[in-house]
């Protein structure tokens, strides 16, 4: 099952013309969540996965009926659904079962993230944690994919254990390997921050329209500026060696150029290289 659902993060206050850019502007921006947004929810379950997780669940209301027999037909049935999947090659070791997508993306600029941060530094030194975390939950921006898995590794040898127990006449011990099996499945976040994407988005279409149209080029890139500051004070960090402020600099390196008619060729693909690598290495992944 796959389920998308998104929020707009208002920075306590209407979204108002005084951080509202041009159309042309707010158009990539929008459409760089978008894409990212389609991507997500073109995460491919296995299908095989799903099956063996039912014949899995079948076989526990099985055991709980006294039917022995389809019980384990089903585990088999089960076995055989993953055997399909490390007969492939390059067999990964958690299969997606259930793909739930969460964007929320913060409507604010630099000053009102400050003054949150200010105000949750105040309310915890005051001890008001639920005032404090209700200001906290809204610094973010980001699109949240939480992905539920079966672990490869160990899925089928408990199906094989559970198999082997209803064969010797252990039934409480065939439950119970399979009902371990069923809470271990493995849910990973994937945490991919939206400022940066759409810092990314603008720098590309800066880019294609640097000769053509200076003004609107400025544009694009001011407000790149404007989405990495936004992430570097929501938190999110890359692995990558480039910083923020190299980004920054390499940006108005770019601006300065243009202003002073000079050709910017090499040093916007020099900036879409390292944004490009910025951005992949600051997608977060936790396993639960």
């Amino acid at each position: 099952m796959k389920k998308l659902i998104s929020s707009i993060v208002v920075a306590g206050l209407l979204a108002t013309s005084s951080f509202a850019t041009d159309t042309k502007t707010e158009n990539v921006k929008h459409n760089a969540v978008l894409k990212a947004e389609n991507k997500a929810q073109n995460n491919k379950l296995i299908k095989e996965a799903i099956r063996a997780l039912q014949y899995t669940n079948d076989a526990y209301i099985y055991l709980n009926a006294k039917k022995k027999d389809k019980a384990i037909e089903s585990l088999k049935k089960a076995i055989g659904e993953l055997t399909v999947i490390l007969n492939q090659p390059n067999a990964p070791y958690l299969l997606p079962v259930d793909i739930n997508i969460e964007a929320s993306e913060y409507i604010g600029d630099v000053k009102n993230i400050s003054k949150q941060i200010t105000d949750a530094k105040i309310a915890l030194s005051k001890h008001q944690l639920p005032l404090a975390r209700n200001i906290l939950n809204t610094l973010k921006s980001e699109i949240d994919i939480k992905t539920v898995n079966i672990p490869l590794a160990t899925y089928p040898d408990a199906i094989q254990l559970a198999i082997k127990y209803i064969n010797e006449g252990k039934i409480k011990e065939a439950k119970d390997v399979i009902a371990m099996a069923l809470n271990t499945l493995v849910t990973t976040d994937t945490i991919i921050p939206i400022p940066i994407l759409k810092a990314n988005d603008l720098v590309i279409e800066a880019s294609k329209i640097a000769k053509k149209d200076k003004k609107q080029t400025l544009k694009y890139l001011e407000e790149a500026k404007k989405q990495l500051k936004i992430a570097e004070l929501l938190g999110y960090t890359s692995k990558s060696d480039t910083t923020y402020k190299m980004l920054k600099n390499s940006i108005e390196n770019i601006e300065s150029k243009i202003n002073h008619n000079k050709n910017t060729d090499s040093f916007f693909e020099d900036l879409k290289s390292k944004l490009k690598e910025f951005k992949e290495k600051a997608v977060s992944i936790i396993s639960k």
